[in-house]
Protein backbone atom coordinates (compact mmCIF):
# COMPACT_ATOMS: atom_id res chain seq x y z
CA UNK A 1 0.00 0.00 0.00
CA UNK A 2 1.48 3.72 -0.50
CA UNK A 3 0.60 6.03 2.11
CA UNK A 4 2.21 9.05 0.08
CA UNK A 5 0.02 11.74 -0.41
CA UNK A 6 -0.21 14.58 -3.35
CA UNK A 7 2.38 17.38 -3.81
CA UNK A 8 0.99 20.49 -2.72
CA UNK A 9 2.08 22.27 -5.41
CA UNK A 10 0.00 20.04 -7.42
CA UNK A 11 -3.39 20.97 -6.14
CA UNK A 12 -5.78 23.98 -6.02
CA UNK A 13 -8.72 24.40 -4.98
CA UNK A 14 -11.49 25.79 -7.16
CA UNK A 15 -15.02 27.09 -6.82
CA UNK A 16 -17.57 25.19 -8.98
CA UNK A 17 -20.98 26.36 -10.57
CA UNK A 18 -22.86 25.69 -7.59
CA UNK A 19 -20.90 27.26 -4.77
CA UNK A 20 -19.14 24.26 -3.79
CA UNK A 21 -15.46 23.35 -4.43
CA UNK A 22 -13.34 20.91 -5.97
CA UNK A 23 -9.17 20.55 -6.08
CA UNK A 24 -7.77 21.18 -10.13
CA UNK A 25 -4.55 18.54 -10.55
CA UNK A 26 -2.40 20.81 -12.19
CA UNK A 27 0.16 18.31 -13.15
CA UNK A 28 -2.69 15.76 -14.83
CA UNK A 29 -4.72 19.12 -15.92
CA UNK A 30 -7.56 17.60 -14.46
CA UNK A 31 -10.37 18.30 -11.49
CA UNK A 32 -11.77 16.04 -8.98
CA UNK A 33 -15.11 16.79 -9.66
CA UNK A 34 -17.09 19.13 -12.38
CA UNK A 35 -16.67 22.83 -12.51
CA UNK A 36 -20.39 23.01 -13.34
CA UNK A 37 -21.12 22.11 -10.06
CA UNK A 38 -19.40 19.38 -7.37
CA UNK A 39 -22.30 18.68 -5.39
CA UNK A 40 -25.18 18.44 -8.24
CA UNK A 41 -22.33 16.26 -9.97
CA UNK A 42 -21.96 13.82 -7.11
CA UNK A 43 -26.04 13.72 -6.06
CA UNK A 44 -26.91 13.37 -9.59
CA UNK A 45 -24.44 10.50 -10.66
CA UNK A 46 -23.65 9.06 -7.18
CA UNK A 47 -26.64 9.27 -5.06
CA UNK A 48 -29.80 9.82 -7.45
CA UNK A 49 -28.78 7.33 -9.86
CA UNK A 50 -26.65 5.06 -8.06
CA UNK A 51 -27.76 4.43 -4.02
CA UNK A 52 -30.64 5.42 -4.45
CA UNK A 53 -31.13 2.65 -7.36
CA UNK A 54 -30.02 0.16 -5.09
CA UNK A 55 -33.42 -1.38 -2.82
CA UNK A 56 -31.46 -3.08 -0.08
CA UNK A 57 -31.20 -2.30 3.73
CA UNK A 58 -27.76 -2.94 4.04
CA UNK A 59 -25.24 -1.79 1.58
CA UNK A 60 -22.05 -2.88 1.23
CA UNK A 61 -19.91 -0.05 -1.33
CA UNK A 62 -16.90 0.78 -2.54
CA UNK A 63 -15.54 3.85 -3.82
CA UNK A 64 -12.82 3.79 -6.51
CA UNK A 65 -10.76 7.57 -5.73
CA UNK A 66 -12.37 9.26 -2.49
CA UNK A 67 -10.37 12.32 -3.13
CA UNK A 68 -12.19 15.11 -1.54
CA UNK A 69 -14.14 12.62 0.41
CA UNK A 70 -17.50 14.77 -0.69
CA UNK A 71 -19.54 11.29 -2.09
CA UNK A 72 -18.87 9.62 0.92
CA UNK A 73 -20.09 12.89 3.07
CA UNK A 74 -22.90 13.38 1.10
CA UNK A 75 -23.89 9.25 1.23
CA UNK A 76 -23.70 9.81 4.98
CA UNK A 77 -25.99 12.27 5.01
CA UNK A 78 -28.21 10.48 2.87
CA UNK A 79 -28.05 7.69 5.38
CA UNK A 80 -29.56 10.10 7.82
CA UNK A 81 -33.05 10.47 6.11
CA UNK A 82 -33.29 7.42 4.42
CA UNK A 83 -32.02 5.15 7.22
CA UNK A 84 -30.63 2.69 5.54
CA UNK A 85 -26.79 1.11 6.60
CA UNK A 86 -24.20 1.63 4.76
CA UNK A 87 -20.80 -0.32 4.72
CA UNK A 88 -18.53 2.17 2.67
CA UNK A 89 -15.23 1.29 2.06
CA UNK A 90 -13.15 3.98 -0.08
CA UNK A 91 -9.61 3.54 -2.31
CA UNK A 92 -7.58 6.22 -2.22
CA UNK A 93 -3.36 5.98 -2.38
CA UNK A 94 -2.74 9.58 -2.34
CA UNK A 95 -4.51 11.19 0.38
CA UNK A 96 -5.70 14.89 0.21
CA UNK A 97 -3.91 17.10 2.90
CA UNK A 98 -5.85 18.09 5.99
CA UNK A 99 -5.39 21.87 4.88
CA UNK A 100 -6.76 21.63 1.41
CA UNK A 101 -9.72 19.27 2.93
CA UNK A 102 -10.01 22.51 5.33
CA UNK A 103 -10.01 25.17 2.63
CA UNK A 104 -13.02 23.43 0.71
CA UNK A 105 -14.91 23.06 3.87
CA UNK A 106 -17.69 21.11 2.58
CA UNK A 107 -19.05 20.50 5.74
CA UNK A 108 -20.10 24.48 5.89
CA UNK A 109 -21.35 24.52 2.02
CA UNK A 110 -24.01 21.16 2.84
CA UNK A 111 -24.78 23.03 6.35
CA UNK A 112 -23.59 20.23 8.24
CA UNK A 113 -20.61 21.71 10.64
CA UNK A 114 -21.07 18.84 13.13
CA UNK A 115 -20.13 16.40 10.61
CA UNK A 116 -16.51 18.19 10.39
CA UNK A 117 -14.81 16.07 12.81
CA UNK A 118 -16.24 12.82 11.82
CA UNK A 119 -15.13 13.96 7.90
CA UNK A 120 -11.75 14.68 8.73
CA UNK A 121 -11.49 11.45 11.04
CA UNK A 122 -12.51 9.36 7.79
CA UNK A 123 -10.09 11.87 5.32
CA UNK A 124 -6.75 11.24 8.04
CA UNK A 125 -7.57 8.27 10.03
CA UNK A 126 -5.72 5.24 9.88
CA UNK A 127 -5.88 3.02 6.38
CA UNK A 128 -8.12 0.10 7.08
CA UNK A 129 -9.55 1.47 10.69
CA UNK A 130 -13.51 1.37 10.31
CA UNK A 131 -15.02 4.24 12.03
CA UNK A 132 -18.83 4.19 12.76
CA UNK A 133 -20.48 6.68 12.16
CA UNK A 134 -23.76 6.61 13.66
CA UNK A 135 -26.74 6.95 11.56
CA UNK A 136 -26.14 3.22 9.96
CA UNK A 137 -23.20 4.99 8.44
CA UNK A 138 -19.80 2.70 8.47
CA UNK A 139 -16.43 4.09 6.62
CA UNK A 140 -13.18 2.61 6.23
CA UNK A 141 -10.21 4.06 4.06
CA UNK A 142 -7.42 2.22 1.94
CA UNK A 143 -4.95 3.36 0.61
CA UNK A 144 -4.56 1.20 -2.52
CA UNK A 145 -4.93 1.46 -6.09
CA UNK A 146 -7.92 0.23 -7.73
CA UNK A 147 -5.97 -2.60 -9.55
CA UNK A 148 -5.05 -4.67 -6.43
CA UNK A 149 -8.69 -4.84 -5.85
CA UNK A 150 -9.67 -8.67 -5.37
CA UNK A 151 -12.85 -9.52 -3.36
CA UNK A 152 -15.40 -11.37 -5.19
CA UNK A 153 -19.09 -10.94 -4.33
CA UNK A 154 -18.25 -8.02 -1.62
CA UNK A 155 -20.14 -5.14 -2.68
CA UNK A 156 -23.80 -3.97 -3.71
CA UNK A 157 -22.18 -0.50 -5.37
CA UNK A 158 -19.35 1.09 -6.78
CA UNK A 159 -18.97 4.50 -7.24
CA UNK A 160 -16.60 4.92 -10.08
CA UNK A 161 -15.04 8.18 -9.55
CA UNK A 162 -11.37 7.62 -11.35
CA UNK A 163 -9.58 10.70 -13.16
CA UNK A 164 -10.87 10.86 -17.39
CA UNK A 165 -9.72 8.02 -19.59
CA UNK A 166 -7.69 10.07 -21.11
CA UNK A 167 -5.76 11.15 -17.60
CA UNK A 168 -5.88 7.44 -16.53
CA UNK A 169 -6.17 5.08 -18.99
CA UNK A 170 -5.55 2.15 -17.08
CA UNK A 171 -8.52 2.24 -14.68
CA UNK A 172 -10.70 2.65 -17.59
CA UNK A 173 -9.91 -0.99 -19.08
CA UNK A 174 -11.53 -4.39 -20.02
CA UNK A 175 -9.47 -6.18 -17.19
CA UNK A 176 -10.41 -3.23 -14.50
CA UNK A 177 -13.97 -3.73 -15.08
CA UNK A 178 -13.44 -7.68 -14.55
CA UNK A 179 -12.30 -6.67 -11.42
CA UNK A 180 -15.45 -4.86 -10.80
CA UNK A 181 -17.72 -7.32 -12.32
CA UNK A 182 -15.92 -9.76 -9.43
CA UNK A 183 -16.29 -7.28 -6.57
CA UNK A 184 -19.88 -6.89 -6.83
CA UNK A 185 -22.66 -9.03 -6.01
CA UNK A 186 -25.38 -10.77 -8.43
CA UNK A 187 -27.43 -7.74 -9.47
CA UNK A 188 -25.14 -5.01 -7.88
CA UNK A 189 -24.16 -1.73 -9.69
CA UNK A 190 -21.55 0.01 -10.79
CA UNK A 191 -21.86 4.58 -11.48
CA UNK A 192 -19.74 6.85 -13.33
CA UNK A 193 -19.73 10.17 -14.65
CA UNK A 194 -17.94 9.24 -17.91
CA UNK A 195 -19.89 7.97 -21.30
CA UNK A 196 -17.14 7.43 -23.58
CA UNK A 197 -17.90 4.80 -25.67
CA UNK A 198 -14.82 2.84 -25.22
CA UNK A 199 -15.46 2.60 -21.66
CA UNK A 200 -19.39 1.63 -22.51
CA UNK A 201 -17.58 -1.46 -24.65
CA UNK A 202 -15.06 -2.54 -21.97
CA UNK A 203 -17.88 -2.61 -19.44
CA UNK A 204 -19.70 -4.89 -21.70
CA UNK A 205 -17.20 -7.14 -23.08
CA UNK A 206 -16.21 -7.60 -18.99
CA UNK A 207 -19.79 -9.15 -18.61
CA UNK A 208 -21.85 -5.91 -17.19
CA UNK A 209 -24.77 -4.90 -18.52
CA UNK A 210 -24.61 -0.75 -19.18
CA UNK A 211 -27.35 1.64 -19.64
CA UNK A 212 -26.72 5.58 -21.02
CA UNK A 213 -28.49 7.61 -18.45
CA UNK A 214 -28.78 11.68 -18.57
CA UNK A 215 -25.83 13.31 -17.23
CA UNK A 216 -25.52 15.79 -14.58
CA UNK A 217 -25.02 19.59 -15.66
CA UNK A 218 -22.52 20.22 -17.93
CA UNK A 219 -22.61 16.20 -19.31
CA UNK A 220 -24.58 14.77 -21.92
CA UNK A 221 -24.79 11.39 -20.38
CA UNK A 222 -23.49 9.23 -17.75
CA UNK A 223 -23.06 4.96 -17.28
CA UNK A 224 -25.12 3.14 -14.98
CA UNK A 225 -23.46 -0.34 -15.46
CA UNK A 226 -25.10 -3.99 -13.44
CA UNK A 227 -23.53 -7.34 -12.71
CA UNK A 228 -26.56 -9.76 -14.07
CA UNK A 229 -28.03 -11.43 -11.64
CA UNK A 230 -27.64 -15.22 -11.74
CA UNK A 231 -30.12 -17.16 -13.78
CA UNK A 232 -30.70 -20.99 -11.55
CA UNK A 233 -31.11 -23.82 -14.63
Amino acid sequence: MSHATVAPGDLRPVRTADGSFTLRHERLDEHYHSVHGAVRESQHVFLRNGLHAVDLPRIDLLEIGLGTGLNALLTFLATRVHRCTVHYTALEPFPVSIDLLRSMDHCAVLGVPDARDLYEEWMMGGPGVVIPAGDGFHFRRLDQEAGSITDANAFDLIYFDAFAPEKQPGLWTEEMFQRMHKALRPGGVLVTYCAKGQVRRNMVSAGLQVERLPGPPGKREMLRARRPKEVRA
